[in-house]
């Protein structure tokens, strides 16, 4: 039955409790321990009732309880501090208005899902809950930074396991209305709505409006009452939901309608951080913004804002670089295209590498790069991977000088962190932990916390964790549990015991099963009397992953079969509460992904932080985070055949388990701190917990990229576009001249009779055709012969031009032989221009004479 008529109800607060309501509204207090203890002090059970959601709460606490607290001299106390707190964070500045001339223009962070707390279901795993630690991390930095995504009505799943272990899956509505969101209105007090077509449809979203600190997060609905039909709707229903169709149209009303919305506010971002490949389409719209306001083409406009594009590409999965089949996507973007001045064909060639691939479809990874300047992938070892797969791209160019580069990822450390851990960080470490990147000397502190009130902190967070552990499983399944089965599950898991966590999506390169290879050599393992280990499992599965599903079904029937129960757990329904119960209270975090597919990971960064030790594959954060003495490595990073790896890597695991991780644990007996623990806990947290920070993560996006794309907007904007236009212009000239730019001398001092440390000077002769000598850069490619006479790795060194007549230039340079071996250099011509920050995206290269 459809009402009359609708409205909001909002809380009334007496006038004592107001400041509740702006704390509230603002995700701030989710990483503030005394903010959160201030809204559990409000009614405990109610705040898990609730799921810690503040909005809620205040919505239906009793009004006899309010008024009880506001007549509480000590909860009125706590409240003005807690409030004095937020203020002063709001009203403060962070870490970037101390850069000189620090821009105060906008940076847009798309994203298809944001994972800020447990309570706001729209977020399925680790690329959500990353932006919400970008957008924290932007927040206690100060720097001005916009989250856009969507509000999805059903969020994502809630995972229930049937008694066989299969995963279903369970979405409920949310009520927006019980969140910190309020609708973005226009001057006339109506919602600010949006409109995108969808083939011939027109499709309306309007915005809503949270803030995470000092970051406003913009989201777009489409379950408005403008939209007529119910698949126009139910666009933003789920996230990640429905057919391949669904996420075109997602990613439409996302990318496209995420910049119409932003102009819609009055907002001209100088940057837009494209974070994975689901926001795509923003750089189109993008482009069409500039093509209009300073009268460009595209091509024009294409280069223009690519110089002020990130574009951040999160997995070397061929799964999750989405690529939509033409049939699909084309009833969407024909006559887009056209608002581009280009043919579908035109448009087509976004997506691919080369004309020749645009049948296989239109790649949205290949768009991100095509249409940004500054590209990462997501840790150095994911920066090379990603440099082989989108190598075609810049095929011309050697590996090595794909744009690609790698910025880790990082956690935010304050929302991860146990309150006994966070403590004592304040006590010996100082508060700047919270708010400052790169303090590395700070984090060395850690050294200076006795063992005993380091080991005290952790072991009540484990019995926190065991405790939390029996109270999820049976509130899970309260309904069909016995007596004697709530009895048993109050039995299982020990608060002394050393206690592993593996908590990941269920995805099969992730390889959950890789613990449970040696059954029988696993279950000696737990049942150890003298020195016993317990796992605590949990994960989800994508919906429709049946593969993934059946390894989490495969998990829990060889928990049951072999009676391990009481040993191996698997929790329910993972969520960021659960991954905080877990990377707080376990001693190792375990991660087996099959090399090199773990883009970066952060579980493991969260983990860290409290103290708990990493055994992992050296792959993602872990290979360039693991010195040999802050944690523990499964294999040395080598990569076989898919069935003998993971022989190899069970077979590593048990005797890391056996031989490292069991004896020190243990060195003194159960319950007893281990002095040799005590060692590896504190390496662990002063050599990682600064490096992986979020605020280190979002200082170096600041510094690498956001700035340098800021500074070419300044320059856009400030010459109306003409910049742009240069580079096309030059484009098209290098284009029409480079056939007739070869080298047709080269003569080479010091090859005779080289030795290590020999200078080598080289000169070239030049031809250039209609070109000047200050459009190219040549330069000296040089280094050793691999076995195809290849020079490989390739190092390089400019050359300067020291004459230039109309028939050729002579250029000049010089390197060192730093090695012996067999080596060989030549000479390449490469076009530069300012609009083109890295010599490969001129796209050109020479191929020169090699000499003899």
């Amino acid at each position: 039955m459809r009402p009359y008529s609708s409205f909001v109800v909002s809380p009334t607060l007496p006038q004592s409790l107001s400041p509740l309501k702006e704390i509230a509204y603002n995700y701030w207090w989710c990483w503030h321990a005394n903010a959160i203890a201030l809204f559990r002090e409000i009614d405990k059970d109610l705040w898990d009732e609730v799921h810690h959601n503040p909005v809620e709460l205040l919505c239906r606490v009793s009004r006899e309880r309010l008024h009880t607290l506001a007549e509480q001299p000590d909860f009125l106390t706590e409240l003005q501090s807690v409030y004095q707190d937020f203020r002063a964070y709001m009203d403060g500045k962070g870490w970037y208005s101390t850069i000189e001339h620090s821009p105060t223009n906008y940076i847009a962070y798309f994203c298809a899902e944001f994972g800020i707390h447990e309570s706001f279901s729209i977020y399925s795993g680790g690329l959500g809950v990353l932006a919400g630690d970008h957008l924290k991390s932007a927040s206690d930095l100060g720097i001005p930074l916009i989250g856009i995504g969507l509000l999805y009505q059903q969020g994502y799943f809630k995972q229930y396991l049937t008694q066989n272990g299969w995963q279903n899956e369970q979405y409920l509505e949310v009520d927006f209305h019980s969140l910190p969101l309020t609708v973005v209105t226009k001057s006339d007090g109506q919602p600010l709505v949006i409109s995108v077509m969808l083939k011939n449809e027109e499709c309306f979203a309007q915005l809503w409006r949270t803030n995470v600190g000092r970051v406003p997060l913009y989201l777009l609905d489409t379950n408005i009452e403008q939209n007529e039909t119910p698949e126009l709707r139910n666009v933003t229903d789920r996230l990640y939901g429905g057919s391949v169709e669904d996420r075109i149209r997602q990613e439409i009303v996302l990318g496209i309608g995420g910049v119409r919305a932003l102009q819609a506010l009055g907002i001209e971002p100088a940057v837009c951080h494209i974070n994975e490949g689901h926001a795509g389409f923003s750089m189109l719209e993008r482009c069409k913004q500039f093509m209009t306001r300073y009268n460009l083409t595209f091509e024009e406009a294409l280069q223009g804002t690519s110089t002020t594009n990130v574009f951040t590409t999160h997995t070397p999965v061929p799964a999750g670089n989405e690529v939509f089949e033409h049939e699909m996507l084309s009833p969407y973007f024909t006559e887009y295209a056209k608002g581009l001045n280009l043919t579908y064909q035109e448009f087509s060639l976004l997506g691919a590498t080369s004309a020749a691939e645009t049948s296989k479809g239109f790649s949205m990874t290949v768009l991100g790069l095509n249409a940004s300047t500054y590209r990462n992938g997501v840790s150095q070892l994911h920066g090379d991977v990603s440099r082989k797969m989108w190598h075609d791209v810049w095929k011309d160019f050697p590996l090595n000088e794909v744009p690609i580069a790698g910025l880790t990822n990082g956690i935010h450390n304050a929302t991860w962190v146990a309150n006994e851990i966070a403590e004592l960080y304040d006590r010996y470490l100082g508060p700047q932990w919270r708010t400052q990147p790169h303090i590395e000397e700070s984090w060395q502190r850690v050294h200076e916390i006795p063992n005993e009130e380091l080991w005290n902190a952790h072991c009540k967070r484990r019995t926190r964790l065991v405790l939390g552990a029996r109270h999820h499983i049976i509130s899970k399944h309260t309904a069909s549990l016995t007596h004697e089965q709530i009895s048993n599950i109050n039995d299982c898991l020990d608060p002394d015991v050393l206690t592993i966590g593996f908590a990941r999506r269920f995805a099969s390169y992730k390889r959950a099963t890789l613990l449970m290879h040696d059954i029988e050599r696993l279950r000696d393992i737990v049942n150890n009397t003298d020195r016993p280990v317990q796992f605590i499992l949990a994960g989800k599965a994508h919906p429709k992953d049946t593969q993934g599903k059946e390894l989490i079904q495969s998990v829990y029937q060889l928990i049951s079969h072999y009676n391990l129960s009481d040993r191996i757990v698997f929790l329910e329904d993972y969520n960021m509460d659960v991954a905080r119960l877990m990377v707080r209270g376990c001693d190792v975090w375990l991660n087996t992904p099959r090399r090199p597919f773990e883009a970066s990971g952060t579980s493991g960064m969260k983990a860290a932080v409290n103290g708990v030790l990493n055994c992992s594959i050296l792959d993602g954060w872990w290979s360039e985070a693991y010195d040999g003495e802050n944690g523990f490595a499964i294999g040395r990073g080598e990569e076989l055949e898919p069935d003998e790896q993971d022989t190899a890597d069970a077979l590593t695991l048990y005797d890391q388990l056996e031989h490292l991780i069991i004896p020190a644990f243990y060195e003194n007996g159960k319950g007893n701190v281990s002095a040799k623990w005590m060692t590896l806990m504190k390496h662990s947290i002063s050599s990682l917990s600064w490096r992986f920070s979020a605020l280190r993560m979002v200082h170096d996006y600041t510094v690498r990229t956001y700035l340098p794309a800021m500074r070419s907007y300044h320059t856009l904007n400030s010459q109306s576009g003409q910049p742009a236009r240069d580079a096309v212009i030059f484009a098209t000239m290098v284009e029409a001249e480079w056939p007739n730019v070869h080298v047709p001398n080269v003569d080479a001092d010091g090859i005779g009779d080289a030795v290590v440390g020999q200078v080598i000077k080289v000169q070239a002769e030049v031809k250039l055709g209609k070109l000047n000598a200050s459009d190219v850069i040549v330069q000296i490619i040089h280094g050793r012969l691999d076995a195809s006479g290849e020079i490989q790795p390739a190092l390089t060194s400019n050359m300067e031009c020291i004459r230039q007549n109309e028939d050729s230039s002579m250029f000049q340079g010089e390197y060192t032989c730093d090695y012996s071996g067999m080596q060989g250099f030549t000479v390449r011509v490469v076009p530069t221009h300012h609009m083109i920050p890295f010599v490969a995206d001129g796209k050109k290269i020479a191929f020169p004479a090699r000499p003899n």
